[in-house]
């Protein structure tokens, strides 16, 4: 399989696409369509098999053509790695290891913009000694577009979290004043709210076997009913 077969692929399954946008209904073409896509998922996979075997062996022999050994990168390490879009060198940090020992790819996130790649050994290189923070601070990139968007939409919505917040706090202060003003002029007018002024609204006697009552409800005390056993009494059948 080589790009000239993934190209025919290609060709083949928009034309069945566009059959199937006029007999959508037609499963021979739907089917069709799936074997067209999962041929062409096994074309660019192989196609990228055999790049990354020419590329590790093209890497290996420049490795073996210099005496300086190549640095083994572990998950963790702090890196500057070569970012896709612009090919410059950022602070970066590796998250996890794949691939395979003579292929390694490392998936990285560059610090400061959450923005996480997979690169090759080629594409990471040691942080400098004297790399300071000013020099981080000059070398930082712009961001993308889907990056501010995301940090725009992130923005917005912890601005919408703190009003609604706002929101709730100035409503339950509110409850809050309104419900003292009216227990004030209640006071003044010689009127008693029971649970104001450390006063319950339940009110019991001391004895246990009073009553129970609520104070204010203008209702006497509750009389407490004696539980007895129900008795069944046991009736002949008549004959």
């Amino acid at each position: 399989m080589d790009k000239a077969d993934l190209e025919t692929y290609q060709v083949q399954l928009s034309q069945v696409e566009a059959a199937l946008s006029a007999d959508p209904n037609n499963t021979e073409l739907a089917s069709l369509r799936s074997e067209l896509k999962e041929l062409i998922q096994l074309t660019e996979a192989a196609i990228a098999q055999a790049e990354a075997a020419s590329s590790s062996k093209a890497e290996s022999s420049r490795r073996s053509a210099t005496s300086t050994p190549a640095h083994i990168w572990a998950a963790g390490d702090e890196c500057l790695a070569k970012y896709s879009k612009d090919n410059a060198w950022y602070p970066a940090r590796i998250t996890s290891l794949g691939g395979s020992a003579e292929n390694r790819v490392y998936s990285i996130v560059f610090k400061g913009y959450n923005t996480t790649e997979l690169v090759k050994a080629a594409d990471l290189k040691q942080t400098p000694p004297n790399y300071s923070t000013a020099a981080q601070s000059s070398n930082k990139r712009k961001l993308t577009k889907v990056e501010e968007e995301e940090r725009e939409r992130k923005k917005k919505k912890n601005e919408k979290k703190l009003e609604v917040r706002a929101a709730k706090a100035k409503e339950q202060t509110q409850k809050q004043a309104s419900w003292q003003k009216f227990a004030k002029k209640s006071e003044k007018k010689g009127v008693h709210i029971a649970g104001i002024s450390g006063t319950s609204i339940f009110k019991t006697p001391d004895n246990p076997s009073g009553k129970v009552g609520v104070t204010g409800s203008g209702r006497g005390m509750t009389e407490i009913a004696s539980r007895s056993k129900h008795k069944f009494l046991v009736q002949d059948d008549e004959q």
